[in-house]
């Protein structure tokens, strides 16, 4: 994961910002927003939680590795849209539940 947040950093730099947090260093948001997975991505746009939801029920974050660069840089971009615009909750442009993996 820390490849592709490299990788599209130089990219998505026009609309957004990765920032790199040690939960264990800084804790007053662990509880919260149930931060305890080795690699977490939450969206912030103007100091306000953005949630998305992704199908796995889960709409406040992305724990999972994401492998795929232009997938993440569509999320990004769907996340900026829907924010820009005053939504709190923004639809992803892939369904990530297993509905569909059998």
């Amino acid at each position: 994961m820390d490849e592709v947040l490299a990788s599209v950093a130089e990219t998505i730099k026009n609309f957004a910002v990765i920032y790199l947090v040690d939960i264990t260093e800084v804790p007053d948001f662990n509880t919260m927003y149930e931060l305890y997975d080795p690699s977490t991505i939450m969206f912030f746009f103007r100091n306000k939680h953005i949630m998305i939801d992704l199908g796995t029920g889960n709409n406040n974050k992305i724990n999972w590795a994401m492998k795929d660069k232009q997938e993440f840089i569509d999320i990004v971009e769907t996340v900026y849209r829907g924010a820009r615009k005053g939504r709190g909750l923004v639809i992803a442009p892939k369904d990530y539940s297993t509905k569909y993996r059998y």
